[in-house]
Parts: C-alpha cells; structure tokens; sequence
C-alpha cells in the first residue's frame, strides 16, 4: 500500500532544540519497553562495535532463545540476530545508509560467524523514505509493501528487511515508538502514567529527557491544566526547566488532589480502567461507576 501523497522531504532540520535531544539512546529504550514482554528472551546490544574501527551498529537484538516467537508488529520478521539501524526526527534512511547497513549485516556474518540465514534488517524513522523505496523498487527490483500501519517489508532479498515510519504506527500497539516528537496531550500523559506506575521511569531516563524536550509546549499546556502530579513527570519537567517555568508564572496548582479528582482525569484521557485503579488506589467497582457516571454526561451533552 503505497502512500500517494507525502509531504516534501528535506535534507535536513535546521533546529538546534531537536538537534540537542538524545534521540538514540531514547530510541534504545522505546524499542526495549515495546519488546518489554520477550525481555528475558532477547539480548540487546546498543552501539555494537564491529572491529577495532569505528564501525558501530546501532542495536542488535539477539535471541537468546532461537525459537521463541515474538508476538509483535514491529519484531515479527525477527530471526536470531537483528540489526536495527535508528534514525532520528531530523533525519532519514537514505539509498548510502541503506547500503551501509547491509554491509554491516554482511560484516557480522564474516566476524562473528553466523549464518546470514539468521540475520534481519531493520530501519526506523519518523518519515517516508520515497527516494529509497523508488531506488528498492526500479533498480534492485525488490518489492516493497506496506503490511501494517508504517511497517514496509522488503522482499526479494536473502535477508528479511523492514523499514518502518513511527508516525504511522498503531497507536494502541506502538505506546512507546510511535512518532516520540510530536505527541498529542492523550499520547504524553499516557507515556509518563504507564512509566511511572509500571516503576519503569528509573530505566528509562533518557527517553523520558527525549519526549519531554520535544514535546514541550504540549507538556507545559497538560502539566498547567491537570491535578495529577506523578512523581515521574514532576521530575523530569524539573530538570528539564519546564516546571520552574510555570511555578515562576505562577501556574502550577498545589500538590494536594483527590484520588476521584484524578480517576476522572485519567478517564477523560481515555486510559483503561485498570491503569485509573493502579493511579489512585480505588476499587475496581467505583472506577467503573466513574466510567460510567462520565459517558453519560458526554451522551447528554451530544
């Protein structure tokens, strides 16, 4: 399925905020917490380092169990040994960088002696990759397609090859991948709310620092409106600067809040239920009189 309409792709973002954003160690974690499930059974390696050169991979993820399946959109052509070359938002997989990760690929077959039968082929980006696709397409005559929200396989090669755009994916599937620089106010409190009640907000720093610093007007506008104050949030707003700047204009709220004044927010944001009990302690039974109080007032007002 081939998009017919793109926006144009330049060379470059000048922007000195972005370009000062940790993307890749952030990506490292995104991809950890999206594969949070298989965690006892991958291995992943964050700038592997091929020879004595400079050359580095930006993750392989290793199976430490050869035939364990995992379930998931953007690993499931994931064979023993996968190479994932990341590209930040103001950059893009172009025809070099794609004939520099194969060659990577075809390295760690020769130095580390697997079978290129084992190997696979990722590239994630925040964009579509025209120029590379028409090049796949018209001179290697591989086909691409599009399987699944933003995730393009390439086929017609001995190694699985995937190119995947995070803006498109699933936002239900992709929570912690999905197109990290532009998030809507729905999509950044429910990061930091599942961060921070799943107690992963310590391992996850430098994605936190990553989506905070991108997305800091959308932050600013939650953190002034809401009551909810969760620890992870509140710390991270700190070092980055964003909380000292609304306290300074006097526009962060007090510390104290109800846990019903809470549910209620966290339903509004559209979270399950059982991450609205998680939150603030309730019982089940009164979560789901909260759910249903709220819907019907949204009936009535339409």
């Amino acid at each position: 399925m081939k998009r017919l309409i793109e926006p144009p792709v330049p060379d470059k973002r000048q922007n000195s905020e972005s370009s000062s954003i940790a993307w890749h160690p952030a990506f490292i974690e995104a991809l950890q917490l999206e594969l949070e499930a298989w965690r006892d059974s991958l291995e992943f390696h964050s700038e592997y380092q091929l020879t004595a050169e400079s050359l580095r991979i930006d993750c392989v993820i290793i199976k430490k169990i050869k035939d364990v399946i995992i379930k998931k959109n953007i690993a499931a052509l994931f064979r023993e040994v996968n190479i994932v070359e990341y590209k930040s938002p103001d950059d893009y997989v172009s025809i070099s960088d794609f004939y520099k990760v194969y060659g990577y690929a075809c390295l760690y077959t020769s130095l580390e002696k697997v079978p290129v039968t084992s190997l696979t082929i990722s590239f994630v980006e925040s964009r579509y990759p025209r120029e590379l696709f028409d090049h796949l397409r018209e001179i290697r005559a591989y086909k691409v397609e599009e399987k699944q929200p933003g995730i393009y396989t390439v086929t017609g090669d001995i190694l699985p090859i995937q190119i995947i755009d995070t803006r498109h994916l699933s936002a239900d599937e992709n929570l912690w991948l999905r197109d990290l620089n532009r998030l809507t106010a729905q999509e950044a409190w429910r990061l930091i709310v599942e961060a921070s009640l799943q107690g992963k907000a310590a391992r996850i720093g430098a994605y936190l620092d990553a989506i905070t610093r991108a997305n800091r007007e959308v932050l600013q506008e939650v953190f002034r409106m809401s009551d909810i104050k969760l620890p992870a949030l509140v710390e991270i707003l700190e070092e980055v600067g964003i909380a000292a700047e609304l306290e300074a204009r006097g526009e962060v709220r007090g510390k104290e809040w109800k846990a019903n004044d809470i549910a209620k927010n966290l339903i509004n944001l559209g979270l399950p239920p059982e991450t609205v009990v998680s939150a603030t302690g309730l019982e089940i039974d009164k979560v789901k009189a909260l759910y249903q109080e709220i819907h019907k007032g949204l009936n009535k007002n339409n």
